[in-house]
């Protein structure tokens, strides 16, 4: 078998059928197998998906064993030669795939490979790649430096700017949200570390990687990746949860630096969370504003049956093709459209002024970043 695929789910029923959907397209002429981990979503997830895709391989836990723990109930019991750690809400391509494995195969140090993630509207996510958290790049980081000088290599080494997200590149850090990796290294490495309960785990991960000999390399195929928003990154819980695993990190592979960074992480922690409360503070002092802007848009809908995807989503007026000028809301229709045709076009015609969905065809829903 060629590949396993392993996908951890919380409660993002639709956007769990649409990654499946875009897994099986993508896995047209590879033998492998799909294994989705369900954290207690307490919700039809499963049934939902089960009934779509009775092929794939699903386990269904008691209890939210967090991220880490959930991947390893799956990657224990691949049976691929490569395995596909991948985001529940993510949309792939039958390129992201072929490439990586094609690259896996012609680089015997390759331990696992990234891609090209984009959000919803085609913007390159920096978390794509990144270098290891030094005492120096996370000083950098927790401080601002490295937003301040987003294109330098001495204070932006975090998220590696400075380095062509077009091309291929041998970097630290992959994303947990799609790591191609070779299983057997996988395993011997025993998966991810449980000690991260969210965060960080992958940069653990990554790291074990390189510790081991391999190398960690980023290919400029492109992907969606939703971001699930869950957990806002000006929210207190994220500051805590974020920093703590940064700790969690220093304290095993960085134990000499304890006395020095574990201050220095604190105060971070302040920091952020000191502009976070005013952050939210300054907020409830502006007159709050009804619904997202994006919401009063007009609609542009790409379909060959553009009336009836208007008809089924209740959207009254509509354009057939993006106006040159103006803002809109893009509906591409994924029943006339591949996965991979949709990625490509939203990569295409990103533009600030536009905010793309999908619409379901099998289910007759519009799905939007605001679900995740």
């Amino acid at each position: 078998m060629e590949l396993t695929v392993v996908i951890v789910n919380y409660r993002v029923k639709y956007l769990l059928e649409q990654t499946l959907r875009s897994v099986e397209q993508a896995m047209q002429g590879l033998e492998g197998e799909v294994i989705v981990v369900d954290n207690l979503s307490m919700d039809d997830s499963i049934a939902f998906s089960r009934e779509r895709h009775p092929q794939v391989t699903y386990i269904e836990n008691r209890e939210n064993v967090g991220f880490a723990r959930a991947n390893n109930q799956g990657i224990m019991q691949a049976r691929g030669e490569f395995t596909l750690i991948l985001n529940p809400d993510t949309i792939i391509t039958p390129q992201c795939l072929q490439e990586g494995i094609a690259w896996m195969k012609s680089h015997p140090a390759c331990g696992a490979i990234g891609a090209r993630m984009m959000d919803a509207n085609g913007v390159f996510l920096p978390e794509s790649k990144r270098s290891f958290p030094t005492p120096w790049v996370s000083f950098c980081k927790i401080f601002g430096l490295s937003k301040l000088f987003p294109r330098s290599p001495w204070f932006a080494k975090y998220h590696l700017r400075y380095l062509s997200d077009l091309e291929p590149q041998n970097i630290d850090i992959l994303s947990g949200a799609y790591m191609l990796c070779r299983t057997h290294v996988l395993q011997q490495l025993g998966g991810f570390d449980e000690d991260f309960f969210m965060y960080g785990e992958d940069i653990d991960l990554s790291y074990r990687i390189v510790k081991a000999g391999y190398q960690n390399w980023f290919l400029p195929t492109p992907m969606i990746h939703y971001k699930g928003e869950s957990t806002h990154k000006d929210s207190m819980r994220y500051v805590r949860v974020f920093y703590d695993a940064m700790l969690i990190f220093y304290r095993k592979h960085f134990p000499r630096f304890n006395i020095l960074f574990y201050p220095i992480v604190k105060l971070g922690v302040m920091v952020r969370a000191s502009m976070s409360m005013a952050k939210r503070l300054f907020k409830r002092l502006l007159p709050k504003r009804s619904k997202p802007a994006s919401e009063s848009w007009p609609w542009v809908i790409i379909s060959d049956k553009a009336d009836e995807v208007a008809r089924r989503s209740d959207i009254h007026a509509f354009e057939d093709h993006i106006p040159s000028e103006g803002n809109y809301n893009v509906l591409v229709d994924d029943g006339c459209h591949t996965c991979a045709q949709v990625v490509e076009y939203i990569r295409e015609h990103s533009d600030s002024r536009l905010a793309f969905h999908i619409f379901a065809d099998r289910h007759g829903i519009i799905i939007s970043p605001k679900m995740s």
